[in-house]
């Protein structure tokens, strides 16, 4: 298996959890990180790895990356596992997977790569390197079918993970917040290039808000390999002393929160299925955002908007994700809690939907599928 990033490590992990229960002495090792290490995951190279996402950040670490492929592709082809399972991270798994399908060894992508966003050319390499795709949304089986490409739909591990009804009382108790406070949790991204291009922008945000709701709180799940530089950023935006930053607990954290400011990314689909109003921004290094607009297929990029088909939260993106924009957008959820209760019940109604028809027994559905492919 290998999976690049947080996200991908929190599916694997589920994934590898159903797995386990289906074949006890499964034995699994590849590319993860702790969520996988948790069922027995021999991880060859940590996750983190494969953290980097645009177009130039990539270039940076290009040779490391294609140098980790070739091992990983050599001692795969030598040890021939039954399966290889790539999670996510497509720029990494398919030219992976198409070498290992070639060489006879059942290759299986978990998470469609979204070629209904964006990059839709993308089809005909996933044809060529996947004997079989697990989709998480349940439109994507038939675009892949139309293509030629067997998939299976076993819906949203995390939507079988979050509860359908959050109880925003005992995450405060477990932050140490009060019921009467008012909450906004900061989400500035899970890789090192967004810390770099996000985070001080989002807290100068935060100072903005503070001066206009002295009494808010504001929280901040950080990874601990990022906690630095989340603290050098708050620092930088005068609001260190303002800010609750805690390791983890970001499920806690969205839970408690009554709105959220956060990073474009797995976090929104997260957010949403917290029915939480949200503030979704994005800013990448300027060459990649220029590339990468061109290929964009959807009006948003963030996935709560995409998966509802249409503009359900606000998206501020590269040179409109200033401090002021994004302090507005949020101080307009905070004060529609008084002003206008009917917008944020539409939300949740919306994303209460959602979550329903991402609800699947993902484990026994993608085992079930895994299984198949493993006999045929």
């Amino acid at each position: 298996m290998v999976a690049g990033e947080a996200s991908g490590d929190l599916l694997a992990g589920l994934l590898l959890e159903g797995l386990k229960s289906r074949w006890p002495g499964l034995q699994a090792g590849g590319i993860g990180g702790p969520q996988m290490a948790r069922h027995g995951f021999q991880a060859w190279w940590p996750h983190d790895k494969l953290a980097v996402r645009g177009y130039v950040e990539v270039l940076r670490h290009y040779r490391e990356i294609v140098a980790i492929r070739e091992q990983l592709k050599a001692r795969l082809l030598q040890q021939r596992p039954d399966v290889f399972i790539g999670v996510d991270a497509p720029d990494f798994n398919l030219d992976l997977e198409a070498a290992l399908k070639a060489q006879g060894i059942k290759t299986v992508h978990f998470v469609c790569p979204s070629i209904w966003a964006w990059r839709a050319e993308r089809v005909e390499k996933i044809r060529r390197s996947v004997d079989h795709v697990l989709c998480i949304f349940p439109f994507e089986p038939a675009l892949l079918a139309q293509h030629g490409i067997a998939a299976t739909y076993v819906g949203h591990p995390l939507a079988n993970v979050i509860p359908m009804h959050p109880d925003k009382a005992a995450a405060r108790k477990q932050l140490g917040l009060h019921e009467q406070d008012e909450v906004v949790a900061i989400l500035p991204g899970s890789r090192a290039s967004e810390i770099q291009y996000l985070a001080q922008r989002f807290f100068e945000a935060a100072a903005l808000v503070k001066l206009a709701r002295p009494a808010i709180k504001f929280v901040v799940p950080a990874m601990p390999a990022l906690k630095l530089r989340i603290e050098q950023a708050a620092r930088a935006a005068g609001v260190l002393a303002d800010l609750q930053i805690v390791e983890g607990q970001s499920h806690a954290v969205l839970a408690a929160c009554d709105a959220t400011l956060i990073a474009s990314g797995t976090a929104t689909l997260e957010a949403a299925l917290f029915k939480r109003p949200m503030v979704i921004a994005y800013n990448m290094n300027w060459l990649s955002w220029q590339i990468m607009r061109r290929k964009k297929l959807q009006p948003w990029v963030g996935l709560p908007n995409i998966l509802c088909n249409g503009s359900v939260v606000p998206e501020l993106l590269q040179d409109d994700a200033r401090p002021k924009a994004l302090a507005d957008a949020v101080l307009q959820w905070l004060d529609a809690k008084t002003s206008a209760p009917e917008k944020i019940a539409a939300v949740e109604q919306r994303f209460t939907a959602l979550h329903a028809e991402l609800q699947r027994d993902t484990s026994r559905l993608a085992s079930d599928a895994i299984q198949k492919i493993l006999e045929g």
